[in-house]
């Protein structure tokens, strides 16, 4: 995609830490770099920011993560000054709280304002409907999703010229298991001290918050180890951030089921192409739905079969039964049964299942793609204010 010359992009994101959003900035900063153009990103920082400098971004660091009225006016002037300085050509904000700021500078410079709607807002009062349509008063909203989609459509009165849908995207050259040497894959079983005694490893990739349903897999494990079963293993991979109330609930309900050998909490991981290479099976239990769900296409991108909940974005990403399952929300009997059918069928027929959601989702979810539809994105917009 060519990028109009001195082009600069800004983006606004509360952290970088990890997650999707976070992600997607440092794809669209790194393939704004290749095209020739300057990609800055405006954050607290986090353990991303060494790959983004790595890939030719540049971090403005003020505390855009906060929900504070003065610390966001604050922000706001922040942002001006930057927008300024640079010559900023297109902002892009990627969270709500930071979106107020950012629009407010973005209006005062006169310069484009860009969203993408990351997630499904809940809006329980007008006031939070409110809050959350500071997602869509720019010049263009996207969509991660097409469940993204129709919930903006439904919940704001957006036009449909105005939004449009880009999937989130998988850096293929990252998820690549021709990439993945079998000492990382060793690095990593001896890391997470898992021996290797032919049981099924199946991996839970998300943070550790309520939302992902470590309890609702606990208890499926529980009912499977109930029925004679001890021919699996569960790996819970994912940073608490702060959360040491649940992540200790999760860790007591492991013990009170006498799980101790059977389900591990191993912490964040930094080398998820080879967590997912180590396991046999992801899943993805989310009790709320994922407006698109990363940790369900990363894993197919890898060959590797997926359970999630039959809800949200993933409903796109995996074809039931033939790149994966779909089980019920929060139902840990459904759970159990959904992964000892996938244990069951054994590793031939999950090697098939998986080569067919490599191949779909290395077509339709390439971070690529993402990255070339979203700079297009930005041309539209810029020929659009011109």
């Amino acid at each position: 995609m060519s990028l109009p010359p001195d082009f600069t992009l800004l983006q606004v994101v509360p952290e970088l830490e990890t997650g999707g959003a976070e992600q997607s900035t440092i794809d669209v900063a790194h393939a704004v770099v290749r095209a020739g153009g300057t990609a800055l990103v405006a954050t607290r920082g986090g353990r991303m920011t060494a790959r983004l400098e790595a890939d030719g971004g540049r971090l403005a660091q003020m505390p855009v993560q906060t929900k504070n009225p003065l610390t966001m006016l604050g922000n706001a002037a922040r942002l001006v000054a930057l927008i300024r300085q640079e010559n900023v050509s297109i902002v892009h904000a990627r969270s709500r709280a930071p979106a107020f700021s950012a629009l407010w500078a973005a209006h005062v410079t006169r310069t484009p304002f860009v969203a993408t709607y990351h997630g499904v807002y809940k809006s329980q009062s007008g006031l939070k409907r409110w809050y959350n349509a500071v997602m869509t008063r720019g010049d263009l909203v996207i969509a991660n999703s097409d469940y993204t989609r129709d919930h903006v459509l439904a919940e704001h009165q957006v036009t449909p010229e105005k939004l449009v849908t880009i999937p989130r995207g998988v850096d293929l050259e990252r998820f690549d298991p021709a990439r993945v040497g079998p000492d990382r894959i060793a690095a990593l079983r001896q890391a997470w001290a898992l021996p290797d005694d032919g049981r099924t490893l199946i991996l839970l990739a998300g943070r550790l918050t309520r939302i992902k349903g470590h309890l609702s897999i606990v208890e499926a494990a529980r009912q499977l180890a109930a029925q004679g079963r001890n021919d699996f293993r569960i790996v819970f991979a994912g940073d608490d951030q702060g959360r040491t109330g649940y992540a200790a609930e999760v860790v007591t309900a492991i013990g009170a089921a006498y799980l101790q050998d059977t389900v591990r909490v191993v912490g964040h991981c930094d080398d998820m192409p080879a967590a997912y290479l180590l396991a046999d099976l992801a899943i993805l239990p989310t009790t709320v739905p994922e407006s698109f769900g990363r940790a369900a296409v990363e894993p197919q991108v890898m060959g590797r079969t997926v359970i999630a909940s039959a809800h949200g974005g993933v409903t796109e990403t995996i074809l039931h039964g033939k790149t994966g399952w779909l089980a019920p929300v929060d139902n840990p009997e459904a759970w159990a049964a959904a992964i000892g059918r996938a244990i069951d069928v054994g590793p031939v027929e999950r090697r098939e299942m998986g080569e067919r959601g490599r191949s779909r989702a290395r077509q339709l979810y390439s971070a690529e793609a993402m990255c070339a539809a979203t700079l297009a994105a930005y041309v539209r917009v810029l020929e659009a204010r011109a």
